[in-house]
């Protein structure tokens, strides 16, 4: 199951997961039947279901459906996020309800998706959950603070849900992409032309970074390569943070 499913990093995540052959949910609240639609010309095992991890009762029947459909819920990909159609500025111009939106989607849609799927993955004693983090956490860039403190949040989850699922083998990990040129990225100018300029030039591979990029990263966290492996972040940048 992939939210935000319809675009970019979700979608090249979905399009990987089926090119593998596993059963993949494409997610999110608009566009995902195209985008089902499109992966399903080469995968058989896609579906559309409509997710808007801003509410309860969307979430369970987005759970509800898949369950139907394919049995379980074996790997969460929380990609659903607010973040290109943010205009970067001053934390001063930034209103409390800019905030509150963003926390809603970024941060609690994610508490909420791992809380619905956590009693099945629990029951298999499996589960693989990746969460998709920002490396602008690590970095602390100017300009986008209520979404930097919301990927923030999302490194520290990800570190106390793996202590809290360790006991059922339910890995948590996240992928922490930098500046990656997905449609809506690429027709941001007022995030590019704020950004792109100073990415580039932190990167130590000098070229844009595509939404393929970061599902390779998605999809090793999803495999048995790192069945041993939780709790932890791969920043998929280019090389412009280091650990």
């Amino acid at each position: 199951m992939v939210t935000g499913g319809a675009y970019g990093i979700g979608y090249a995540a979905a399009e990987r997961f089926a090119a593998e052959g596993a059963n993949v949910v494409v997610s999110d609240i608009r566009n995902h039947e195209g985008a089902a639609e499109r992966l399903s010309r080469t995968s058989a095992n896609v579906r559309a279901i409509t997710i808007d991890v801003r509410d309860d009762a969307s979430i369970a029947a987005g759970v509800d459906e898949t369950l139907r459909e394919f049995g379980s819920i074996d790997i969460l990909v929380n990609n659903a996020a607010i973040s290109a159609e943010l205009h970067p500025g001053p934390f001063e111009v930034q209103s409390v309800e800019d905030w509150r939106r963003i926390y809603e989607v970024n941060v609690i849609g994610t508490f909420r998706m791992c809380r619905a799927v956590s009693p099945h993955m629990r029951k298999a004693r499996w589960g693989r959950i990746i969460n998709i983090a920002s490396g602008t956490a690590f970095k602390g860039a100017p300009g986008m603070l209520h979404y930097i403190a919301s990927k923030g949040a999302i490194l520290s989850m990800t570190r106390s849900l793996a202590t809290e699922f360790g006991d059922d083998n339910v890995l948590v990990n996240a992928v922490s992409p930098g500046l990656t040129m997905t449609e809506s990225v690429a027709a941001a100018g007022h995030v590019t032309g704020y950004f792109e300029k100073s990415v580039m030039a932190a990167r130590i591979l000098k070229r844009p970074a595509s939404a393929k990029d970061v599902a390779n990263v998605i999809f090793f966290f999803a495999s048995d390569d790192s069945e041993f492996v939780t709790g932890q972040t791969v920043t998929a940048d280019g090389g412009s943070v280091f650990h």
